[in-house]
């Protein structure tokens, strides 16, 4: 099986524009984004309850903690939410105005109880070819996350962390190798 396709920034605005385009703009844009600025798997998204990423306050969390029930490896793990992040998903929590911290951050049209992994794997495949992205999928936003910090020159034991791997050797097949990676590399001599 092939792995996902990391994106471009240009790509990723692309699905972002289609994501905002869309009758559930808010919805997508926050689930799009929590793989890509969080490296949460479609699985964690789908899991992820308005008591997990709001404060007693309402304000969004500067960690999501997430339970060993919510995670693929059934190890709970903590995601940490960058100022974008955070931004984006108060201005989501602001239009959807959930007053039941008990329910899904990523609601469904259809069922307000939510997604499960695979429906939402399956809205994602949707954007994706709207924006016309071949090879993108579901973990296109983690892979993406991780490589674009590898290219940043986080280090490897950060980045497996931040993924929620279990080992090293998982955390460096998610990075692609590319030449500005390569190019940066020479230019430290």
């Amino acid at each position: 099986m092939a792995q996902a396709k990391s994106l471009s920034e240009v790509e990723l605005k692309r699905v972002l524009a289609v994501a905002a385009a869309g009758r559930n703009a808010a919805r997508n844009k926050a689930m799009v984004l929590l793989t890509f600025y969080a490296g949460m798997r479609v699985g964690e998204v789908a899991a992820l309850k308005w008591k997990d990423i709001k404060d007693g306050d309402g304000s969004i969390k500067n960690e999501i903690r997430l339970k060993a029930e919510q995670t693929k490896g059934k190890h709970g793990r903590t995601i940490m939410v960058g100022e974008k992040l955070r931004k984006e998903l108060s201005t989501y929590a602001e239009l959807v105005k959930s007053t039941d911290d008990t329910k899904p951050v990523i609601y469904s049209q259809r069922n307000r109880d939510g997604f499960n992994s695979n429906t939402l794997s399956q809205e994602f495949k949707t954007l994706y070819k709207k924006a016309g992205i071949t090879g993108a999928t579901s973990h296109s936003g983690r892979r993406t996350f991780i490589t674009t910090l590898a290219n940043k020159g986080v280090g490897v034991r950060v980045l497996m962390s931040l993924a929620g791997h279990r080992s090293i050797t998982t955390t460096q097949l998610y990075i692609d190798i590319n030449d500005e990676m390569k190019r940066s590399a020479v230019n430290l001599l």
